[in-house]
């Protein structure tokens, strides 16, 4: 099994995390914190919007059975690319969207990705997803960790996390 890992950040952590958790060939999803320059901040540290972390996802898959191509097409079915420092009602720093590369192949990959979002037309606003090389991850507290599948009857969950799952679930059969 080749492995591969993708750090994605779009809004909240828990919506991230859920849109990866049942994917075939996925093998590890983890909440966590990057792109900030204290080192292992909490949850609240990171609520402040002042330590210039974002919350993100490491999605860990094996290569053979999904590519990093399809990761990052399930990573734009489940945010809005296009809304600076916000994801609905989260807003901050904390929420951008940002693709953390792990290799020069991945960053060629990710502007290739949003160069085709963009010439498709698929969102009516320019694409601001930032696209840097991976700084240090730090896993998030392990209350963070399968929120979603934890939690699924909370109000957050079904407000805000349940749809886009219904969402991502849609655009992959159309796809």
């Amino acid at each position: 099994m080749a492995s591969e890992t993708a750090t994605l950040g779009g809004g909240c952590f828990w919506c991230v995390e859920a849109a990866f958790l049942d994917l075939k060939g996925v093998t590890s999803v983890v909440s966590g914190y990057a792109g900030g320059a204290a080192p292992n901040p909490s949850y609240q540290q990171i609520c402040t919007g002042t330590t210039g972390h974002a919350e993100v996802v490491q999605v860990t898959f094996d290569n053979a059975s999904i590519d990093y191509r399809t990761i990052l097409e399930v990573f734009f079915t489940v945010h809005d690319p296009t809304t600076l420092n916000a994801q609905g009602a989260d807003v901050g720093t904390q929420y951008r969207s940002v693709i953390y590369w792990h290799s020069q192949t991945q960053r060629e990959t990710a502007v290739e990705v949003i160069a085709q979002l963009t010439r498709d037309g698929v969102w009516p606003n320019p694409v601001v997803t930032e696209v840097a090389p991976l700084p240090t991850f730090y896993p998030a507290e392990d209350y963070h960790q399968n929120y979603y599948r934890r939690n699924s009857n909370q109000g957050y969950c079904q407000a805000v996390i349940s749809p886009k799952l219904r969402k991502r679930h849609r655009e992959l059969l159309i796809a």
